[in-house]
């Protein structure tokens, strides 16, 4: 028989059942959708995030924390890092001849209330440098200075989506909002910026003093009593000093810090470069846990098209019978079924990578407090799904294919 006779009597056998036919597809719909969709999200995120660091340069160092017993991304992680940053530390890397200017940052989520009005923002205390590091620009009012850091004065700049979701239309400055029970009152707003950072919008940030927020938010020290920073962004002059003020960096910390010779660093001090890595890594992660989660639906389809496969056979035993009779061959059968199985899992991959890519269309038009998702629909992940579907249906076809080519004619002629 040719390939047009065996496709015309696949579309004639799946077109006399069409319920059972979508209800089959639909496990592979499903599948093949959720894959394309959650996948985009993950690359998006993964993109999202790129861009956001390649708009600070290649010049920026930052310094953390980190716990010299615990390794890995663990030695890194709050819960298990005592803290080990000072002011003075910041202050003392400033002089170093190849840093431009220093940015110590604590930070933590907090409601802001006005009003009637409440949201919920990531609040950070820093010094007038950080609006510079950080690529931020004021749109109306100022930004605190070294006189507020000295004072410990109760000012805020407001994100540009925390502003509109406070004040809507009209204007913040000088207005009092409350900040975990204390009043601070508004002396600037940034201009929108966009993007996010592991699902938190950039334009929900809220900046004040960095002495304020260790003394009237939240209250952080060293062991030694000393309040502690979070993190330290560091602008070198040039790309080409970054290794060079690293290593002063180093030197000068494991000083102050005390820090014998055999004394691991209690510190890390880490590029733009190994901050994407670190990022890439959890949203890679992310991304893979994600698709994994879709695939068990095309699992679940494939398992559907077997069944309907096999209840298939077994209502068509005398048409196969009568087929064997007249001269078909069993590879013929097998053929037959399996080129139904593969047109169940085509069909409902094709409607699924429609499907995945209007739900990946619909998550961009979400607006959550300002985050906007912007999913990258990739054809390798088209691909990825559609294949994957392609080989769970022929897989979920050949049992019920070599069932039926096996059958016995006679036997198959006398079953009723």
């Amino acid at each position: 028989m040719k390939l047009t006779e065996f496709l015309a009597m696949a579309v004639r056998s799946l077109s006399a059942n069409k319920l059972r036919s979508s209800l089959t597809m639909l496990g592979i719909v499903i599948g093949v959708s959720a894959v394309i969709s959650l996948m985009a999200v993950g690359q998006g995120a993964q993109a999202s995030i790129a861009s956001t660091f390649e708009q600070l340069g290649t010049n920026v160092l930052y310094l953390i924390p980190r716990s010299p017993e615990v390794g890995g991304i663990v030695g890194f992680s709050p819960a298990f890092t005592p803290p080990s940053l000072t002011l003075p530390d910041a202050q003392a890397i400033e002089r170093i001849p190849s840093v431009l200017m220093v940015a110590p940052t604590n930070e933590n989520f907090a409601e802001v209330a006005f009003g009637g009005e409440k949201t919920v923002g990531i609040i950070h205390g820093s010094t007038p440098e950080y609006f510079t590091v950080y690529d931020l620009e004021i749109e109306s009012g100022q930004s605190f200075s070294n006189q507020n850091i000295a004072s410990r004065d109760m000012v805020v700049v407001l994100g540009n989506q925390i502003a509109g979701d406070l004040f809507g239309e009209r204007s913040p400055l000088g207005q009092k909002v409350k900040i975990k029970g204390n009043r601070f009152t508004v002396i600037g707003v940034l201009k929108a910026k966009g993007g996010a950072m592991l699902g938190v919008s950039l334009d929900s940030i809220l900046v004040v003093p960095i002495t304020t927020f260790q003394t009237r938010l939240f209250t952080q020290r060293l062991a030694s009593g000393e309040d502690a920073v979070q993190s330290i962004a560091v602008k070198v002059a040039a790309s080409e000093l970054i290794d060079d003020a690293r290593d002063e960096m180093e030197a000068l910390l494991r000083k102050h810090h005390r820090l014998a010779g055999g004394v691991k660093n209690d510190f890390a001090i880490v590029t733009q470069q190994q901050v994407l890595g670190l990022f890439g890594m959890i949203t890679d992660v992310f991304t893979i846990v994600l698709g994994a989660i879709a695939g068990i639906s095309l699992l679940v389809g494939g398992i559907g098209i077997m069944n309907i496969m096999l209840v298939s056979v077994t209502e068509r035993t005398r048409e196969i019978g009568i087929r064997k009779a007249v001269g078909a061959k069993r590879r013929d059968i097998l053929f037959q079924f399996l080129l139904e199985a593969a047109m169940l899992s085509m069909a409902g991959g094709g409607i699924g990578i429609l499907g995945g890519w209007l739900l990946a269309m619909l998550v961009s038009q979400v607006d959550v407090g300002g985050l906007n998702l912007h999913p990258a629909v990739s054809p390798d992940v088209i691909i990825l799904a559609v294949s994957v579907s392609m080989v769970i249906g022929l897989a979920s076809g050949i049992y019920p294919a070599m069932r039926a080519a096996r059958l016995n004619p006679i036997d198959a002629l006398r079953y009723r």
